[in-house]
């Protein structure tokens, strides 16, 4: 049964069918295949109760956050000060990428917007400023990575969601990861250029006073940050209720910043109605897979295969890094997260791991599908800004920061308080 899953699964993909339908129709064919009661028949039922979860509602309300704040400019502003103050260091603007995806993360909730916004941005500056092509890509798509691990993320509420887990407190473990995997990136940049000084460009000179001017262009996304997350912490808002005074707050400082039009309004939403729709498609489909599964038994003799492998947590561990590693190379990463999870999180839990602590672990998984070939969703959002050239190019820039993500990895595992200190001190 397990075999033929996963060979269904491959093969869909293979045929580069959309993901929501590969999954939707692996149900369909598990279905008569295992099970003696048409299962096909609960589809409506499925539909309804995976995508009626009011913590679901959160998800539009951050994907329009970022499209506001993309939109109305915020971002370019955003990176040009990260430049001026981070340009000094070996990697020149290689650094402004991370900081800025850093602080765009904050804001977006989303890795391929965040990719895709501070992409946009400094792609050109590679030229100009005679940049090693694949580092200066690589540290783009790295850099984006973090937009689903440092609150607000849209795959931690994902996660809550699936296991039933305190959102805030996951957004809480996932500060400072969060920021540490930011410093490996920045410190991954700085050996490179280091040792290779003919990668890291030309110095973007700036005299202090430019430098204290661009300050206030980090206020919006800083402000905007303090709003949603603080309003959680304070105990003024949920998650949801967070997300949309993030919404108005953005919509307040495009209209200040005169950027606010009916014609960013339209786009905004356009936006915002796709990534929601696709989003929504991959959460009913694999909504209706899992209950195939479990309703065959498929998941419980997962478990038990699992289970009675009698591994110690450290090789667990290391067999669930394994697993993803693996999957990130053939799944989309929320597709992958909506199917697993409910595999996964029940046997990590019953050996004693903590559901928090696991799910940034799992993110930090699916972070490092983004930028690993041959379906990275982050190396093809690069790529297709770039214009031209060959993919190859942001693969190899990406692999340094892939060792960036296994060293966080490891750190997580040897020192779990980094992402349990703050959930205990403020939980």
């Amino acid at each position: 049964m397990i075999a033929t899953a996963v060979l269904l699964l491959l093969v869909l993909i293979g045929l580069s069918i959309p993901v929501a339908a590969a999954l939707g129709v692996l149900g369909l064919v598990l279905d008569p295949l295992f099970s003696m009661l048409p299962l096909s028949r609960a589809m409506g039922e499925l539909a309804w109760s995976s995508s009626n979860e009011f913590l679901l509602v959160a998800i539009p309300m951050f994907i329009m956050l970022g499209e506001i704040l993309l939109r109305a400019g915020f971002a370019e502003r955003m990176y040009g000060a990260m430049a001026l103050w981070l340009s000094w260091l070996p990697g020149g603007l290689m650094h402004a990428n991370i900081g800025a995806s850093t602080l765009f993360a904050a804001t977006s909730g989303s890795s391929v917007a965040t990719a895709a916004t501070v992409g946009t941005v400094s792609v050109p500056q590679i030229k100009r400023y005679g940049y090693n092509e694949p580092l200066f890509l690589g540290s783009i798509a790295a850099g984006g990575t973090l937009g689903i691990l440092i609150p607000p993320s849209i795959n931690l509420v994902i996660y809550g969601v699936l296991t039933n887990s305190s959102v805030p407190k996951l957004y809480l473990a996932g500060i400072i990861p969060g920021l540490m995997l930011a410093g490996l990136f920045m410190l991954t940049v700085i050996v490179a250029c280091v040792v290779k000084p003919s990668w890291g460009g030309q110095p973007v000179k700036a005299s202090w006073g430019e430098r204290f001017r661009s300050l206030q262009h980090l206020l919006p996304p800083l402000g905007i940050f303090f709003l949603v997350v603080g309003s959680i912490y304070a105990g003024l808002a949920t998650p949801t209720e967070a997300a949309a005074l993030g919404v108005v707050g953005a919509l307040v400082l495009a209209a200040f910043s005169r950027k606010l039009s009916i014609r960013m309004l339209r786009d905004a939403l356009e936006g915002t109605m796709k990534a929601t729709a696709m989003i929504m498609l991959i959460v009913i489909a694999a909504g209706f897979l899992n209950f195939v599964m479990s309703a065959t038994g498929l998941t419980d003799t997962l478990t038990k295969t699992i289970s009675g492998l009698g591994l110690s947590p450290a090789m667990m561990i290391l067999v669930v890094v394994l697993f993803y590693v693996v999957l990130g190379c053939f799944m989309e990463t929320l597709s992958m997260m909506i199917v697993t999870i409910p595999i996964v999180a029940p046997v990590m839990i019953a050996l004693g791991f903590d559901p928090i602590w696991l799910g940034i672990l799992i993110i930090l998984m699916v972070e490092t599908a983004l930028i690993t070939p041959p379906v990275g969703m982050n190396l093809f959002v690069v790529h297709s800004i770039r214009k031209g050239g060959s993919m190859n190019a942001v693969i190899v820039g990406s692999l340094p920061f892939v060792g960036a993500l296994f060293l966080m990895v490891a750190l997580l595992a040897v020192f779990p308080d980094i992402a349990l200190w703050l959930p205990r001190v403020f939980g």
